[in-house]
């Protein structure tokens, strides 16, 4: 099984960026569609973005569109997640994982603090 290990989060002014990686174990980590995550407190855990295979396809959800870039370098076994014009709401803690994910396993997170 792929472990993962996120990192690259902390405290950050609105109109801000970050990046955030995601470093996979395992060999079989090119194989997988990447992705991803965020939960805010009392909420939910959401998709954020995905990346294909070939790391040429990509898609995002509506709220980070244009501001948010997802990619991965396949050497390294890691997956980045590159935010820019980062807003309040945006404040979560960010998880990658294999697309879709599976039931059984997450990795730590790291927190984004976003203040307004």
């Amino acid at each position: 099984q792929v472990q993962l290990v996120e990192s690259g989060g902390g405290l950050v002014q609105a109109g801000g960026s970050l990046r955030l990686s995601c470093a996979a174990s395992g060999r079989t980590f090119s194989r997988y569609v990447m992705g991803w995550f965020r939960q805010a407190p009392g909420k939910e855990r959401e998709f954020v973005a995905h990346i294909s295979v070939s790391g040429g396809s990509t898609y995002y959800t509506d709220s980070v569109k244009g501001r948010f870039t997802i990619s991965r370098d396949s050497d390294k076994n890691t997956v980045y997640l590159q935010m820019n014009s980062l807003k309040h709401e945006d404040t979560a803690v960010y998880y990658c994982n294999r697309f879709p994910p599976p039931s059984d396993y997450w990795g730590q997170g790291t927190q984004v603090t976003v203040s307004s």
